[in-house]
């Protein structure tokens, strides 16, 4: 697929198909990923690609993050909480646990950043940033289609704990991919010429 027309087409999709991917592809995916820019040449990303079983464990972080939130939500001091209550928790966690297996692959973008005194944080999230969007395009050339998951339980600390990572580090994406269940839809954008200052002599 031409480049151009990959940026032009690719579409964030959630509706995939269980059908495994192979690890072959997966890696040309994340190839494609590792070439992509940074500040010092740094390279401050990595990736935790789960499959199969393995997505449990993104699946634990989610129940982790939704079990904290609601205990926390009966306050400190509270009285313990009833059976019903505590039923109630232990199915929402079990609905978070499933978001997990929503795609046959699902990988973590993780950004670790140098511990290097010239290199700026944030310059490091960008780039983490762009290795996440060459792995987004080069699905799509190879007929995958994809979507990238965020949202407040992906920063939790109980997810960085889930994964092992370091206090600095941040997960920037969680990837979900698989074969297309559901046709692209048409995209849209804004004027361009609403977006650009020209600064000419």
């Amino acid at each position: 697929m031409e480049l151009f027309e990959a940026i032009r087409s690719r579409r964030s999709i959630g509706r995939v198909k269980q059908e495994p991917v192979s690890r072959e592809t997966i890696l040309e995916l994340l190839e494609a990923a590792n070439w992509a820019p940074s500040h010092h040449a740094t390279e401050p990303w990595s990736f935790i690609v789960m499959t199969g079983e393995g997505r449990g464990r993104l699946g634990d972080g989610y129940a982790a993050v939704v079990r904290a939130e609601l205990t926390s939500a009966a306050g400190d001091g509270a009285p313990s909480l009833t059976e019903e209550e505590l039923a109630e928790i232990e199915a929402r966690a079990a609905k978070a646990h499933a978001k997990a297996y929503r795609a046959p692959v699902v990988i973590a973008v993780v950004c670790k950043p140098s511990k290097l005194d010239k290199v700026i944080r944030i310059e490091e999230l960008a780039a983490a940033h762009a290795a996440t969007q060459n792995l987004l395009l080069a699905a799509h050339a190879r007929g995958l289609a994809s979507i990238w998951r965020s949202g407040e339980p992906m920063y939790h600390p109980l997810m960085k704990e889930t994964f092992e990572l370091d206090t600095d580090d941040e997960i920037v994406g969680l990837i979900y991919l698989g074969y297309p269940e559901i046709p692209l839809h048409q995209g849209k954008r804004g004027p361009l010429t609403d977006k650009i200052v020209w600064l000419e002599s």
